[in-house]
C-alpha cells in the first residue's frame, strides 16, 4: 500500500483522557477515530490487523471441527421474553421497535438466536456434540466506556456455542476450546492468565476469563504464585481466618457518638475490627437485605448476589430511611423484616460488638443464635492481596488485568427455557447441555497494543502486523526512487507499506516507529552508497545494510527469526504459576 494515498493520519499528540497506552497508540497512530462515546471507526491499518486476528482465529476453531455461522444483530424481543432475559437485563441492552411496531433489540450476545437455530436444527442425539461459531458485531450500551477499544458500545466478537447430551461430553470440548484459545493467544502473542470467573448474565455453573494482565486493567485478579490460583476478585476465595471460641456474656448496650465507622467504634471501645460486625444493606426486588459480615472484612457484591440468585442494587439513603435502618449504628439484632446474609466469618461460637439500631449506641456481646439469626451462610467477603491462598496457604497477590476472552458452562439454563431438546437412545427426551466461548476481537486488537510497544509506538508482531514492512524512501534522487519502486514491486504490496510522500526525512522515520511494522527498510542515497537499502528490526533496533538484490530473502529469513522468538510470549495458565 502507498502512504501517499492512504486514508493514514498519524498525531504526535492526543487528548489526555485516553489512560490506557493502547488508546493513546490508536489514536496517535491514526488507526481509529472516536464517533461517539465507545463507537470507533477504523482504519485501514486496524482493520487489517483485525483480519489478521479473525484468520488465526478461524483456523484454530476450524482444528477443532467448529462450524462458522452467522447470527442476526437485530432480533425479535419474543426470542430475549423467552430465555427470561428481556425483563431482567437492564438499559445495557438496546431495545427498539421496527416499523411494524414489532419490539426488537440490538443484541449484545447471541445465546437466544443460536439456541432458536439448534432447536429448529438438531433433531437427533446423533448429531451431538456440536460446536459452532461466529464473527459478529456486538452492541451493548455501556455506561461507561474506556479504554479506546477496550470496553466499548459496539464490538467485534467472535462467540461460539457448543450442543451436548452430557455432561461429560461437555467437559470434553470445553477442554478443547480452552486449548484452541491457547494455541489463538500463542499466535497473537498475548501471555494471558486463565482465571476463575463469575458467570454473571450468561448463567451456567463454570465460567473462566483470560486475561492479559495490565496496569490499566479494569479487572482485579487474586492470584497466588506458588500454586497458580488465580481468579476474579469477583469471585476469589481466601483463608479468612477465625477468632478463638469467647465465653459467652449478656448483651449490652454502650454508647458510642460518633462511631459510624468500624475504625471509630474500635477507637471508642478499645475492639479490634474483628470482634465487630459489619452492616451493609441492599435491595434485592421488594426485599431489604443486611449482608453481615466480620468488620475487618468487606462484602462482595457479586458473592452475596449469586448467594441470593437475584440482582442487587445499593440501597438509597431514603430506602434505608424507609426501612427504619440507622446509618452507621444498623445491627442484626431485633431485625425481623430484613432478609439477612452472614458471611462464613460470622460464627455463634463468639460474642460481637454491633449496632443497636439506634443512634449513637451499639452492643457488645452479641450471638448468634442466642440474639440474632441468618436466613443464609454463604461466602460473600472479598477477598485480598495479603490473605493466604486456600489451596497452600502461601500470601495471595493483585493483579489487574483486561479481559480478553471468556468460557462458560451454560448447563441447560437456555435449553430449559427454549425448549431445546432431543430425544436420547432410551426414547427419553432431555434438554440440549450448552457451552459458551466468547473472544473479543477489538479487545483482543486493543490488548496485542497493551503488550507490544515502546515509547515511540506501537511493536507489531509479525503473526497481527497489517503489514510486515515498512518501506522509507528518502529523498528525490532518480536511483533512490528506482531502487524503492523495485523494491517495493518485490515485496508485495499486500505486504509491504511504502511510503512515498513528499515530506521530511524526519516524519517518515519517526511515523514508522509509531505505527511499528515488525521490519524497517530505507532506501536513500546513503544507503546505496554503502551497498543496497538499510534494513531494521523494529523490536530490537538491530540495522544492518543488505543488497537491493538479497533484501526479500533476507526479510522472509528474518521475519521467521523474529516470528518464532515472538512465540516464547508464551501463555501463563491458571494451573502455572505466575513469575511476579
Amino acid at each position: 500500500m502507498r502512504y501517499a494515498h492512504a486514508l493514514i493520519r498519524t498525531h504526535r499528540e492526543v487528548a489526555g483522557e485516553e489512560e490506557l497506552p493502547s488508546a493513546r497508540l490508536l489514536a496517535k497512530a491514526g488507526l481509529t477515530r472516536r464517533v461517539a462515546s465507545g463507537i470507533y471507526s477504523l482504519g485501514p491499518l486496524a482493520t487489517r490487523a483485525l483480519r489478521r486476528i479473525e484468520t488465526v482465529i478461524r483456523e484454530e476453531m476450524d482444528r477443532i471441527d467448529g462450524q462458522e455461522i452467522l447470527l442476526p444483530l437485530v432480533q425479535p424481543a419474543e426470542l430475549w421474553l423467552e430465555s427470561g432475559r428481556y425483563l431482567t437485563i437492564g438499559s445495557d441492552l438496546a431495545r427498539l421497535r421496527d416499523r411494524g411496531d414489532r419490539p426488537m433489540v440490538l443484541a449484545m450476545t447471541h445465546e437466544e438466536a443460536v439456541t432458536d437455530l439448534a432447536r429448529a436444527t438438531i433433531t437427533s442425539y446423533r448429531q451431538l456434540p456440536m460446536l459452532v461459531y461466529q464473527i459478529q458485531s456486538k452492541f451493548r450500551d455501556e455506561p461507561r466506556p474506556r479504554g479506546g477499544l477496550i470496553r466499548l458500545r459496539e464490538f467485534l466478537m467472535k462467540d461460539a456455542y457448543s450442543f451436548h447430551l452430557t455432561q461429560e461430553d461437555l467437559d470434553t470440548t470445553y477442554e478443547r476450546v480452552v486449548a484452541a484459545y491457547d494455541a489463538i493467544y500463542r499466535r497473537l502473542r498475548l501471555p494471558v492468565l486463565i482465571v476463575e470467573a463469575d458467570t454473571g448474565i450468561m448463567g451456567g455453573k463454570l465460567a473462566h476469563e483470560f486475561m492479559v494482565l495490565a496496569d490499566g486493567g479494569e479487572d482485579s485478579l487474586i492470584v497466588c504464585t506458588r500454586c497458580g490460583y488465580a481468579a476474579n476478585q469477583e469471585i476469589a476465595v481466601a483463608v479468612k481466618g477465625s477468632r478463638t471460641p469467647t465465653r459467652a456474656t449478656p448483651l449490652r448496650e454502650v454508647a458510642t457518638p460518633g462511631a459510624t465507622t468500624i475504625a471509630a467504634l474500635c477507637g471508642a471501645l478499645g475492639c479490634q475490627a474483628e470482634e465487630t460486625l459489619k452492616s451493609v444493606f441492599f435491595k434485592a426486588g421488594e426485599s431489604v437485605v443486611m449482608a453481615l459480615i466480620r468488620g475487618d472484612l468487606e462484602v462482595n457484591e457479586v458473592k452475596l448476589r449469586n448467594a441470593l440468585g437475584q440482582d442487587l442494587s445499593i440501597l438509597t439513603d431514603a430506602e434505608a430511611a424507609h426501612a427504619g435502618l440507622v446509618r452507621g449504628y444498623a445491627g442484626p439484632v431485633g431485625q425481623t423484616h430484613l432478609r439477612i446474609v452472614g458471611d462464613e466469618s460470622v460464627v455463634a461460637e463468639v460474642s460481637w460488638v454491633t449496632g443497636a439500631n439506634k443512634a449513637g449506641y451499639h452492643l457488645t456481646g452479641a450471638r448468634l443464635g442466642r440474639d440474632f439469626t441468618v436466613e443464609l451462610v454463604a461466602d460473600i467477603a472479598s477477598a485480598r492481596a495479603g490473605d493466604a491462598c486456600l489451596r497452600c496457604g502461601h500470601t495471595l497477590e493483585a493483579r489487574r488485568g483486561i479481559e480478553a476472552g471468556n468460557t462458560f458452562k451454560l448447563d441447560t439454563r437456555f435449553s430449559d427455557t427454549m425448549g431445546l431438546s432431543v430425544t436420547d437412545e432410551d426414547g427419553v427426551s432431555r434438554a440440549l447441555i450448552m457451552g459458551c466461548y466468547g473472544l473479543g476481537i477489538t479487545r483482543s486488537l486493543a490488548c496485542v497494543l497493551e503488550e507490544h510497544h515502546d515509547s515511540q509506538g506501537i511493536i507489531w508482531p509479525v503473526s497481527v502486523a497489517p503489514f510486515v514492512h515498512h518501506l522509507v524512501r528518502m529523498g528525490d534522487d532518480p536511483a533512490v526512487r528506482e531502487a524503492a519502486e523495485d523494491l517495493y514491486a518485490r515485496l508485495g504490496g499486500h505486504t509491504t507499506l511504502y511510503d512515498d510522500r513528499e515530506v521530511s526525512a524526519g516524519v517518515k522515520l519517526k511515523d514508522a516507529d509509531l505505527l511499528g511494522m515488525p521490519l524497517r527498510l530505507t532506501a536513500s542515497a546513503r544507503s546505496l552508497a554503502a551497498g543496497g537499502v538499510e534494513l531494521r528490526v523494529r523490536r530490537t533496533g538491530a540495522t544492518r545494510i543488505v543488497s537491493l538484490d538479497a533484501a526479500p530473502a533476507a526479510c522472509a529469513a528474518l521475519l521467521a527469526e523474529l516470528d518464532a522468538a515472538e512465540a516464547q510470549h508464551g501463555r501463563r495458565g491458571a494451573d502455572t504459576p505466575i513469575v511476579a
